[in-house]
């Protein structure tokens, strides 16, 4: 994509407004603009990094055998006032009467939705287990939006719900997306932790967050540092795996501040190793059982014949908050660093003197030769140097492939590594052999 064809309205200042450093970046790069309170236009940029990580989280959930479906963001109230939640829930629920006067809502969650699903169709052991997701806006009115798309009202979530015909099987669903979580993190080049938490509205008794250390993070943690070396493997068996691997990730005491015990933290955990700070959710994993599943009549017939309700969990992550975080996570005092994962380019090509017509020349070669082979956005505008090179850094793309004046003398351009600063000089042909045609 040439930058003078696209939609980039990137701004020099920092907004008075934006008050931690993912919400000032995601504006000074153009990649969102506030509609109203709370809610967010994604433009163009922003909307291609939302759509990579949507990709991530979407691959690891089929990994690990979720099925993918898609819920309507209008529920009846119906199915709410059944399972109790409806009066329950609060005001962050947006609450409407249709033209024949029936009560809907924009749903915040899909727990009786889906349990509604799972009531028609998963009647036998046989068909059970299952796990089911989709990726889908919500809507929760919060009282006081802040922090960009950290915390506001409408946000891009996947949610996932595993149904099993006994605790034990519901336990190795918890497991797999557990595990799930873990993988999909990591591809995102975060370190998320998994800790103890409280199941809030949603219910149940076993529950986990995972929490992004970040300064700018609204839940105070307590760790056992020791944790943030562990790593996932490449190559998972979820049935055979799950267990085991996530028996070692919860043997650290890592909790939120709401499960927080000092006495209980500091007879677990050596003073070396102890970590107090703040972090981002990204994600949370819930086994309610039969909480929904129960007053939604969602029974199953076992193999002895008998009937009882489908054991169940359900498993968010933010994949708008996902954004936010990531820079939070990844960013220096000239803006944005993004993990290859989940870059809207590959690479950034700036010409520097636009008035040079060999040198334009030479970068409009190079441009076609590597759009075929990958993502490139290429600066040819009429910009002064540090412009160019000031939003280049700023919107953090990771390779940066710059040729000047001397590039035509020297054959050769610099690539820069927009994480580590690092520039390797290259001859152009050498560089160009990796995007020549099959």
């Amino acid at each position: 994509m040439r930058l003078t064809e696209y939609f980039l309205p990137t701004l020099k200042e920092v907004p008075k407004d934006a008050e931690i450093v993912s919400h000032q970046l995601m504006l000074r790069t153009g990649m969102i603009r506030q509609s109203s309170s709370g809610i967010y236009i994604w433009l163009p940029f922003g909307h291609a990094v939302l759509k990579k990580i949507e990709q991530i989280v979407r691959e690891e959930q089929v990994n690990a055998g979720a099925i993918e479906l898609l819920m309507p963001t209008i529920q009846s109230a119906d199915l709410w006032k059944k399972s109790g939640r409806y009066d329950d829930y609060g005001a962050e629920m947006l609450r409407m009467k249709d033209r024949h006067d029936r009560e809907i809502l924009y749903g915040p969650t899909n727990e009786e939705q889906i349990t509604d699903i799972s009531s028609h169709y998963f009647k036998s052991y046989k068909s059970l287990p299952k796990i089911l997701f989709h990726i889908q806006w919500k809507f929760r009115d919060e009282v006081r939006p802040r922090f960009g798309v950290m915390r506001c009202k409408e946000f891009l979530m996947k949610d996932s719900y595993s149904f099993d015909v006994t605790e034990e099987d519901g336990k190795l669903s918890y497991n797999k997306m557990f595990l799930s979580y873990l993988k999909t993190f990591q591809r995102l080049g975060l370190k998320a932790i998994p800790m103890a938490a409280e199941s809030g509205p949603i219910g149940g008794n076993l529950s986990h967050e995972f929490i992004v250390l970040a300064n700018t993070g609204e839940s105070k943690v307590y760790i056992d540092k020791r944790i943030l070396d562990m790593n996932i493997p490449d190559e998972i068996d979820y049935q055979k795996d799950s267990e085991n691997i996530v028996s070692k990730w919860t043997e650290f005491y890592t909790v939120t501040d709401d499960m927080y015990e000092q006495d209980t933290y500091e007879s677990k955990v050596e003073e070396k190793n102890r970590l107090e700070m703040r972090g981002i959710e990204v994600g949370h994993v819930f086994y309610f059982g039969d909480k929904y599943t129960k007053p939604l009549n969602a029974n199953v017939q076992d193999k002895d014949g008998v009937t009882k309700p489908i054991q169940s969990g359900s498993y968010g992550i933010g994949v708008s908050r996902l954004v936010a975080a990531i820079i939070e996570a990844s960013h220096d005092d000239k803006g944005i660093i993004w993990p290859k994962s989940v870059s809207p380019f590959d690479y950034a090509l700036i010409c520097l003197n636009s008035k040079n017509e060999e040198l334009v020349e030479l970068c409009d070669m190079i441009y076609k030769k590597m759009k075929s082979k990958c993502a490139i956005l290429y600066d040819d505008t009429s910009s002064s140097i540090g412009e160019k090179l000031n939003k280049m850094d700023l919107i953090g793309i990771p390779k940066q492939i710059i040729l000047g004046n001397k590039s035509i003398e020297r054959k050769s351009l610099e690539i820069k590594d927009r994480k580590t600063g690092t520039v390797e000089v290259q001859s152009v042909e050498a560089f160009l052999e990796i995007f020549e045609n099959d």
